[in-house]
């Protein structure tokens, strides 16, 4: 039975100190939606023996079927928690039958997919939350993607607590001695807090995780049971006399207890005293889950009796597993732990908002709309952000899910729906339109309200016409756009699709459209002349699910051919300085003298990462390239362009004197260098890590003859002329791939690796198990059917997780045919219908 209402919820949704916005995040399979169930059952929306079984945040029946989160699901809980203590200044509100007061705690939940390939859900889930409940497999330890996923949430500047999951098996499978277990926690632990130093941000403070703090919980999500040390310091506390912190305090590290003084000490000099984690926590469950696992019913009875736990109607005739679960969710229920953790340890959005706002916001931070978003006001500005479209039941129709982060959104408000093109003080990708309906995300289903207030996360029904993923929605004319989300991996392996019968092309497009919509990272392009429609993802999983969506949901079952996957490449050049360059406009009258260089994969990293952007201070800028990357000083402030779609990592600066009419021709050059990098020399694919001078101009006196017609061309070709000169080469996607396997099958890996031009660069033992932990480079291209063919090879016993990690530069001349950079252009080119063959120097270069 829910118990609350949508009125509930409404009311609850004014008092900004008592919300907690948050993510659950982890590596895949380590439990976030078995666990997320308890919450949802402690909420009343599904029997609490369903729990953990029925992974009600899986909405899609794909999810159900495969046991993997696809998609990011948000839902609403309400709760009840302690004595009102925490820090509130809010009123109090009466609502329907329940009195909303200090002690209720409004939950705005986002369970997240743990999939790398599923990596841009995570991040449109991290943008609009404040915490994250980072879930560990207490076994298998910290993995790649629970790296990745942490790292995205501290750049969002999010704060995380910690659940260490899966700790049933520890005890169950492996029944690994207690002490064992208290090391793997540690070690757990430990590593979380080594990523989180290793990210630290000064403004979000220290945010490692500490069990004596109370922002570690360890459990089981399967079993639904979970603890804090809170809870035992809380249990124990009256018996020694001894104030609750105090104790937390002891619990952990390295604190013993002397049974024969009955005292705490911190040494153990005989090595005989039991540490107190395991004397006080550890040893009582093992006792539990023996006396229960083994039938021992005395034994049992008595325990129950001294836990005061007592069993009702069927639940007296359950025995083994069963009985222990149930048992186990009364002692020690999972919820309450979580509940605890989110409530005292994750921020409010009051809290929250005031150091991240910054980060989510463009415009002046001392404008109307920076001011209502630090205060999370909601008699501020209207500014939302809206991270994803959410499918609805009708089809092709979506919801645009986002949060409030100031003022107040409300059904037939009349708003400026700002796209991520939109310039303050022009038209672009700009919208005055009403909003139809307001609505809040509960899994499954919504729930239709009349308003918003700042701070808590909602959806909106027929803004989806005019956004096409992400946007800024506000009702302030002055409001510059909410930051634009940072992807950890990039959709760097493609298909094409074209549809069986001409007659469905419209169908086709339409269908293509739709699923763009659909996931923050999926891109869909058109080809030039070829006209096909090519689909990119992040990997193949990815694609699959993209192709399945867009048969099933967005097509209605009509056919369509699908190529086979193919990879995208990044051209760039070797050279420090290659030789000066010339070409001639078509009407001869004007020159570019151009050099090209390499700008360095660290250069293009820090410009791909946004730490060198186009929109800073020319000065503050050069300085910057000047000490950390070794440019000329006076150069570097002369830049004028990033390409390609202006922000790209090449450059193009001028280092020309004198000459007459250059800043006339500034905007056809630029145009003509953007032209040129995102579509290379090579085989027409994005280029990577170019730099261009412009050392000298010859312009025609008459502007007619240098118009853009004239020079955008030309600095198109001299600057294929500047790549073909500096020593070109090709950049192939690399996957890091992680992979957990037994001792015996790492033969097998290498194997496998060795004939995809694959190669591990680190192996370890996991400290405590049977278990390798193998991390290799796999050339994307490589990587198609990896997964079978390692499980076909290591007798289904290895795992990998294969995540984009860099481009590689390949060996070999990339204009030779007969090498294999050669023999991939090749491919491309044909691939894309363009001549044979890289085109000879002479097309480009003009001689003096």
């Amino acid at each position: 039975m829910v118990n609350f209402t949508v009125d509930q919820m409404r009311s609850m949704m004014d008092l900004r100190h008592n919300i907690r916005n948050m993510s659950v995040i982890a590596h895949v399979d380590h439990g976030k939606s078995t666990l997320t169930d308890s919450l949802v059952s402690k909420a009343g929306i599904i029997a609490g023996k369903k729990a953990g079984e029925a992974r009600f945040t899986d909405t899609r029946a794909d999810e159900q079927e495969r046991c993997i989160t696809i998609k990011s699901t948000g839902i609403s809980l309400y709760f009840e928690y302690g004595d009102g203590k925490v820090e509130t200044t809010d009123d109090s509100v009466e609502s329907a039958d329940i009195a909303i007061n200090k002690k209720s705690y409004l939950i705005n939940l986002i369970d997240s997919p743990g999939h790398v390939d599923f990596s841009s859900e995570v991040t449109a889930a991290l943008r609009v939350t404040d915490g994250a409940l980072v879930v560990v497999d207490c076994i298998d330890g910290v993995c790649v993607q629970t790296e990745t996923v942490l790292r995205q949430a501290l750049s969002e500047r999010i704060k995380p607590v910690l659940m260490c999951n899966k700790m049933d098996r520890a005890l169950l499978e492996l029944q690994l001695d207690p002490e064992d277990l208290y090391r793997s926690l540690q070690r757990t632990v430990e590593n979380i807090n080594v990523i989180v130093a290793t990210y630290n941000d000064e403004l979000l403070g220290d945010v490692q995780v500490y069990p004596d703090k109370g922002t570690v919980a360890f459990g089981s999500g399967l079993h639904q049971w979970g603890f804090t040390l809170k809870r035992f310091a809380s249990m124990y506390a009256s018996k020694f006399g001894i104030e609750e912190d105090s104790l937390m305090q002891k619990l952990w590290g390295d604190w013993f207890f002397d049974a024969s003084a009955g005292k705490f000490t911190n040494k153990n000099k005989t090595g005989k005293l039991k540490r107190c984690f395991v004397h006080f926590i550890l040893d009582p469950i093992y006792a539990l889950f023996d006396a229960i696992m083994n039938d021992k019913k005395k034994k049992t009875a008595k325990m129950l009796k001294q836990l005061e736990i007592t069993l009702k109607g069927d639940d007296k005739d359950l025995t083994g597993k069963p009985l222990l679960k149930r048992v186990m969710q009364l002692w020690l229920p999972a919820a309450e732990a979580l509940l605890e953790m989110i409530v005292l340890h994750l921020p409010s959005p009051v809290k929250a908002q005031a150091y991240r706002v910054n980060l989510l916001y463009e415009g002046p931070s001392d404008d109307p709309c920076a001011e209502g978003i630090r205060k999370c006001d909601p008699e501020g500005p209207l500014m939302m952000y809206v991270s994803k479209m959410v499918p609805t039941s009708d089809a092709g129709r979506f919801y645009a899910f986002g949060r409030v982060f100031s003022g107040k959104i409300a059904t037939g408000q009349k708003v400026r729906i700002m796209g991520p093109n939109f310039v303050p003080g022009k038209k672009t990708d700009l919208y005055l339109k009403s909003i139809q309906r307001t609505v809040i995300m509960m899994g499954r289903s919504v729930d239709h309200v009349l308003d918003i207030p700042a701070g808590n996360t909602c959806a909106l029904v027929g803004v989806d016409q005019y956004l096409l993923k992400t946007g800024t929605i506000s009702d302030y004319e002055g409001a510059h756009n909410m930051a634009v989300m940072k992807f950890s991996v990039s959709p760097v392996v493609r298909v094409a699709v074209r549809p069986k019968n001409n007659a469905d092309l419209p169908k086709l497009v339409e269908g293509l459209k739709r699923l763009a919509k659909s996931d923050p990272m999926v891109e869909i392009t058109s080809q030039g002349e070829s006209g096909e429609h090519v689909i990119a993802g992040a990997g193949e999983l990815h694609l699959e699910i993209c192709l399945k969506d867009l048969k099933d949901d967005y097509m209605k079952g009509t056919g369509f051919l699908v190529s086979d996957p193919v990879v995208s490449y990044r051209e760039t050049v070797r050279a420090e300085l290659g030789d000066q360059s010339l070409s001639k406009s078509p009407n001869k009258h004007n020159r570019l003298y151009c050099h090209g260089f390499r700008l360095g994969e660290e250069l293009s990293q820090a410009i791909a990462e946004g730490k060198v952007k186009p929109t800073m201070d020319s000065k503050e800028r050069a300085r910057l390239l000047a000490s950390d990357f070794g440019m000329d000083v006076d150069e570097a402030r002369k830049i004028w362009a990033f390409a390609p779609d202006g922000n790209g990592p090449n450059i193009l600066l001028d280092a020309s004197k004198a000459v007459q009419y250059l800043n006339e021709i500034k905007e056809s050059v630029v145009g003509g260098f953007q032209w040129a990098t995102g579509a290379g020399v090579l085989a027409e694919e994005r280029v990577r890590g170019l730099g261009v001078k412009l050392v000298d101009c010859t312009l025609h006196a008459d502007a007619i003859h240098r118009g853009m017609g004239q020079i955008m061309p030309t600095a198109r070709r001299v600057t294929y002329a500047c790549m073909l000169m500096s020593d070109p080469a090709l950049l192939e996607p690399m996957f890091l791939c992680e992979i957990q396997c037994p001792m015996d099958a790492v033969s097998g890996i290498y194997a496998v690796l060795t004939r995809r031009r694959g190669h591990v660069f680190s192996e370890e033992q996991k400290a405590g198990t049977p278990m390798m932990h193998v991390k290799a480079f796999l050339p994307v291209n490589e990587s198609f059917g990896f997964t079978q063919d390692l499980r076909s090879h290591t007798g289904g016993k290895a795992f990998p997780q294969c995540v984009f990690d860099h481009w590689e530069e390949m060996t070999g001349d990339a204009t030779d045919e007969s090498s294999k950079p050669g023999q991939v252009v090749l491919a491309v080119r044909k691939r894309k219908g363009l001549s044979e063959g890289v085109p000879p120097l002479d097309r480009y270069l003009d001689r003096l």
